[in-house]
């Protein structure tokens, strides 16, 4: 089986990228609300259509705050090799391929799925401290490190 090699600070870049992109898009919907919010002309519907629009403002800018807060962590996220399973970790096992930094969900890189998981999460926490060769199972998933990079 021919091996693959995965570029880490490839995969960090692309997360960090992802994490930007976000944060512009949703930056620019709660301004294009805001400006639909004060063209609003006076109906009878006029305050439901606001409060419901403030109402999407709000739980945007509570978005926000929450992908700044993934933008802080992955400054914290170091791209050195190592041995042994921990944060900024790339664990390739016989079943997936996790990046251990932010909770970012699935993502493709470069045509292959990959898992941006909090080091917080379950299954980070099972991994932490592991090398190539340890076997673990969260969930009745029986999975196999492969390889940390």
């Amino acid at each position: 089986m021919e091996k693959i090699v995965f570029e880490k600070s490839g995969i960090r870049d692309f997360v960090k990228a992802t994490i930007a992109e976000k944060i512009e898009k949703l930056k620019n919907f709660i301004e294009f609300t805001l400006e639909a919010s004060r063209d609003i002309k006076k109906t009878p519907k006029y305050d439901s259509m606001r409060e419901e629009m403030q109402e999407e403002i709000y739980q945007m800018q509570r978005q926000l705050a929450a992908l700044n807060d993934l933008k802080r962590n992955m400054a914290k996220v170091l791209n050195t090799s190592t041995e042994r399973v921990q944060l900024g970790s790339l664990v390739i096992t016989n079943k997936a391929r996790f990046y251990i930094s932010v909770s970012l969900g699935e993502f493709f890189y470069e045509g292959d799925r990959f898992y941006a998981i909090s080091p917080e999460s379950p299954m980070a926490k099972k991994m932490m401290g592991m090398k190539p060769g340890d076997e673990f199972t969260l969930n009745k998933i029986h999975q196999k490190i492969v390889e940390v990079l």
